[in-house]
């Protein structure tokens, strides 16, 4: 049967640990960061949804086109697959949804940088913009 515990406090990594004692040979143990949280998520698609709106430098991305870009620039691998209707490229592949709470602050912070770089008109304001 497997187990996920969330190591929040000494009683989580006390089961954890206990476990781990109990387990069977040949169990496998991962222990890695916690994923992104919703609030994150969310962040991202308004970030996104802004900067899509106000077009900086001419670019006339969708947001999620603008994520596949952000994700690049973070050296994320992204693909890019040919439209069915001859429209162009598309962005498939790498997931925000896999990225650690870090790594998903990484990414809003990137965000911020280039649409305050490039006067980006904010929806959220700066005081809910934490990327943590």
């Amino acid at each position: 049967m497997a187990q996920t515990i969330i190591l929040v406090g000494r009683s989580q990594r006390d089961l954890a640990k206990g476990l781990i004692d109990r387990a069977p040979d040949d169990a496998v143990v991962t222990v890695k960061e916690g994923t992104r949280n919703l609030d994150q998520n969310a962040l991202m698609w308004a970030l996104l949804s802004d900067i899509s709106r106000a077009k900086p430098e001419g670019r006339q991305w969708v947001p999620e086109t603008w994520k596949a870009a952000f994700m690049h620039s973070l050296g994320h691998q992204v693909k890019f697959a040919e439209g069915l209707d001859g429209s162009g490229p598309f962005p498939v592949g790498f997931r925000t949804s896999r990225l650690s709470k870090r790594q998903m602050a990484d990414l809003i912070t990137v965000i911020l940088e280039y649409g305050d770089r490039h006067g980006v008109p904010w929806s959220v304001p700066a005081h809910d913009r934490r990327v943590a």
